[in-house]
């Protein structure tokens, strides 16, 4: 299976026609992913996301837990992809964002007390 996202008899769709998309990941460590590739329109997001392997290059990401979008809207594994979407794919918070406030701001006080 070619993972460069080119353009093949089993990616086009009955009139030929494919959309250009990307996945967009970020890797346990921080770094980011984006893969570019056409997919046959009709495709879902989990299509996309499948066809692009980007999986491999974050393997602790588990499709099936995490939240999946399009340009930072939430959206569900089974939607269609439009020409130009931005799949992403979002990892869980490591920490909770009240409570990450919360500690900053008591540290704060703490220092200017």
């Amino acid at each position: 299976m070619p993972s460069s996202g080119a353009p093949n008899r089993s990616t086009a769709s009955a009139d030929g026609r494919l959309f250009r998309v990307s996945v967009a990941c970020a890797g346990g460590d921080g770094t980011v992913h984006v893969i570019e590739l056409a997919v046959p329109e009709g495709a879902t997001l989990e299509d996309v996301i499948l066809k692009s392997e980007i999986l491999r290059r974050c393997p602790d990401l588990d499709l099936a837990e995490v939240e999946v979008g399009v340009f930072n809207r939430i959206r569900s594994l089974a939607d269609r992809v439009r020409d130009g979407d931005r799949v992403e794919i979002y990892r869980p918070l490591r920490a909770d964002p009240k409570e990450s406030r919360r500690r900053r701001a008591r540290a704060a006080r703490k220092g200017t007390g």
